[in-house]
């Protein structure tokens, strides 16, 4: 019934100390080649790349795996997941690795945090690639809207204990229902999960399911899309976030007006097209094609 299979590519584990936080990470590659920092979707970690970064040849992919996510660390009780919050343990890494500067390369909500750290670290970033993202929606709610639902949603998530599964095939079942593919949910399970005497735990922080404290309205996203002055590769799925949320086309067409060097394509595939080994394969020759052509070696 599930006809594809996993590259057998082994990365390599890596861990560092930023901020306080032990995260963690897989990287591939020579490490004389392109330093290629890689950012995942919500809810996914670092081996949400397992397919395309050993694919990135003549690169060094490091995958992080955010905080709160997969095997890096849970932020302190008062701290918070916004998706800036992650900005200054992105500068923090980058530094620890000695890279002056970087290709980042993200993938859903990770190409919403790479866009903001384009925007506002210039000089760190030699081009941005956002797969079936750029950043996000705009929202015209209002700001105390968004601030209620936040304080809110955090306390109510604080208070719950961590997801719990009875299996590893629980977990697929879940989360294959709420609209990731069979192949998707399998390829995420491990790192997503620990075991332990009840079962299979999330591994991920509660409160990344809470509400941002802000959203961006469409005026500052416009100010992040003009101040971004890399050159932007951005790859959709065509059944994944253009299908599902139309006002996501509005902000792809914004990348056209407002990003000097911004090029963009569509490719078969759900919003993981990037897991599955055949489309995998297309991205990265785009990804090496895009980093040929601007010399960004």
């Amino acid at each position: 019934m599930h006809m594809e299979t996993f590259s057998k590519t082994t990365p390599q584990e890596c861990y560092w100390e930023v901020d306080g936080l032990r995260l963690a990470g897989l990287q591939w590659g020579p490490q004389d080649g392109i330093p290629v920092l890689a950012l995942h979707g919500w809810m996914d970690h670092a081996s949400s790349f397992r397919e395309l970064a050993p694919k990135l040849t003549g690169c060094h992919v490091i995958a992080l795996d955010l905080s709160g996510q997969g095997l890096s660390a849970h932020r302190a009780a008062h701290a918070t997941y916004n998706i800036w919050d992650d900005l200054p343990q992105i500068a923090g890494l980058l530094e620890h690795l000695d890279w002056k500067s970087c290709v980042l390369l993200g993938h859903s909500r990770g190409a919403n945090i790479a866009s903001l750290f384009a925007a506002a670290m210039p000089e760190k970033v030699r081009a941005l690639v956002a797969l079936d993202s750029l950043l996000p929606e705009p929202d015209e709610n209002g700001v105390v809207t968004s601030l209620r639902k936040f304080i809110e949603q955090t306390s109510q998530q604080k208070a719950r204990p961590p997801r719990l599964f009875k299996s590893r095939e629980e977990y697929i079942n879940r989360r294959s229902a709420r609209g990731n593919s069979w192949f998707t949910a399998s390829a995420l399970a491990d790192r997503a999960l620990e075991t332990g005497s009840e079962g299979f735990r999330l591994r991920a922080d509660r409160r990344l399911f809470a509400s941002s404290a802000i959203k961006l309205n469409l005026q500052q996203l416009e100010d992040v899309l003009r101040s971004i002055r890399c050159p932007v590769l951005n790859i959709w799925a065509r059944e994944g976030v253009l299908l599902n949320r139309p006002k996501a086309a509005d902000v792809a067409s914004l990348g056209t007006a407002l990003i000097v060097e911004y090029e963009t394509h569509t490719l078969a595939g759900d919003h993981h097209f990037h897991l599955h080994p055949d489309i995998a394969g297309q991205i990265a020759g785009a990804i090496l094609d895009f980093t040929t052509r601007h010399k960004l070696s």
